[in-house]
């Protein structure tokens, strides 16, 4: 792989606007840096710390849009599953099917995801070292898939924090092709904010760059154009107008 993964998009799927807006400006960095940007979605967020928390439109019409992007834009799609009678349908419409760090040991999701024949990209779990991330990737290979992607997102610290242990990437490069940096996650604060999760977006780009350092050839950003109205990880969401600088970071 010569050129960085990069996935990008808005947390949730929001509304066909919020879409098109960031579907747009994707597709135009991706012609002008000749760039590999994966549009990323989530259409169920399921793992939202309080009930009462905006989760998306759902699996059919989440899809449905997702599907429209791709066709409008010419971009591909990667979208999370959490449950693995999902896999089948996501795989008609995204060429990336994401494993949540939640649920990144959960064999029964990830053989669903891997029997599909797309690309699967695990999230390593807050809990859990670089080391132990060789099992998951195990799990897809036992499938007869090896199109298996690791994503770094760091780890509990305290409480409501995450700390970032870059070599890691260093450590997933040793039995996964592609390690990415979710340079978004990363900066979360989990729960800490009255039940919604905060985070510190200045940091992002920094991210992105030390984590090129240690080896990383992908990268996740979640893009908004306006982070502070956003249904979902507002906090830890790049600006939609800055993601061309962050972009042509990664690329120099």
């Amino acid at each position: 792989m010569n050129r960085p993964v990069i996935i990008c998009g808005p947390c949730v799927i929001e509304d066909k606007s919020c879409l098109d807006e960031v579907a747009c400006e994707i597709a135009r960095i991706n012609e002008k840096y000749n760039a590999d940007i994966i549009f990323k979605s989530s259409f169920d967020k399921a793992n939202r710390t309080s009930a009462s928390s905006y989760r998306g439109p759902g699996l059919a019409k989440g899809l449905e849009m997702l599907a429209d992007v791709r066709e409008k834009w010419s971009l591909r799609i990667c979208t999370d599953i959490h449950e693995s009678p999902q896999a089948a349908a996501v795989a008609e419409v995204a060429d990336i099917i994401q494993i949540p760090a939640f649920l990144c040991r959960q064999t029964d999701l990830i053989y669903a995801a891997a029997d599909t024949g797309r690309i699967v990209n695990i999230k390593k779990g807050q809990q859990l070292s670089g080391d132990d991330m060789r099992y998951a990737v195990q799990k897809v290979k036992e499938r007869g898939n090896d199109k298996v992607w690791l994503t770094e997102r760091g780890n509990m610290f305290g409480y409501n924090n995450l700390v970032v242990d870059f070599r890691n990437i260093t450590l997933m490069r040793t039995f996964s092709d592609v390690v990415i940096m979710d340079c978004t996650h990363a900066v979360q604060r989990p729960g800490a904010a009255s039940g919604v999760s905060g985070g510190d977006r200045k940091y992002i780009r920094s991210m992105a760059l030390a984590a090129k350092a240690f080896g990383a050839n992908g990268f996740f950003l979640e893009v908004h154009p306006n982070p502070d109205k956003a249904l979902s990880d507002g906090p830890n969401s790049l600006p939609l107008k800055e993601l061309e600088e962050v972009v042509a970071s990664i690329l120099k």
